[in-house]
């Protein structure tokens, strides 16, 4: 990943990266998506990038044939193996998404879990002709992220030339990160996908939203 304030930043959350969760408002929209993304991948030989600390790795392992997480930081990817999920169903990788490794493998779907609005333009353009190259036709594409919530979501700090947002996030040792984060429309995503999709679908709730396509 070129913007490695991203990564070093969750790599510092550790654990806490999954504290978002506890917000007592999502419970629903977390139960909705739970069920939908396991409906979605079910028997699916799944490919997830940005696993972080094995969340939604968890839900699609119920479901899903199996399961290759990736995560950049070798710390998240620790705290996703001691969650205990199956061995032989789901295994871990440290790697980079925008960088696959050679020897990835074959796959039937792809999730991209709350890291697609961590990427800029062109890392997004690059992560889909990555994901065309090395995975090929009619693979199953599922991208998950998060919807802007009016006083829980954080505030756009500013917008560069190329149109990147960016927002401040401090941990808990006042460490301050300036990251990529953007919330595209239903009509940006199509715009984006476009090229390299077909049968595009974007389902929201009020904390998330899923986009299901399947690549050219």
């Amino acid at each position: 990943m070129s913007n490695q304030q991203v990564a070093k930043y969750y790599a510092l959350l550790g654990e806490a990266v999954e504290d978002k969760y506890l917000e007592p408002d999502m419970d629903e929209d977390i139960d909705d998506m739970s069920i939908h993304l396991g409906n979605l991948l079910a028997g699916h030989t799944v490919l997830e990038l940005g696993c972080g600390s094995g969340f939604w790795t968890e839900v699609v392992a119920e479901s899903a044939a199996s399961v290759t997480a990736l995560d950049i930081n070798a710390n998240l990817v620790d705290i996703a193996r001691e969650r205990g999920m199956p061995e032989g169903k789901v295994s871990f990788r440290v790697a980079d998404a925008l960088d696959l490794p050679e020897d990835i493998g074959k796959f039937s779907a792809v999730l991209v879990s709350f890291l697609w609005s961590h990427l800029n333009k062109k890392e997004q353009e690059g992560l889909l002709a990555t994901l065309k190259k090395r995975l090929g036709k009619d693979v199953l594409l599922v991208i998950l992220d998060d919807s802007f919530v009016e006083g829980f979501s954080e505030t756009i700090a500013r917008t560069d030339a190329e149109g990147t947002t960016y927002e401040i996030l401090t941990t808990a040792e006042g460490e301050r990160f300036e990251v990529p984060k953007s919330y595209q429309s239903d009509s940006a995503l199509r715009k984006r996908l476009g090229n390299v999709g077909k049968e595009i679908k974007i389902e929201r709730v009020e904390f998330f939203w899923i986009l299901t396509c399947r690549l050219k």
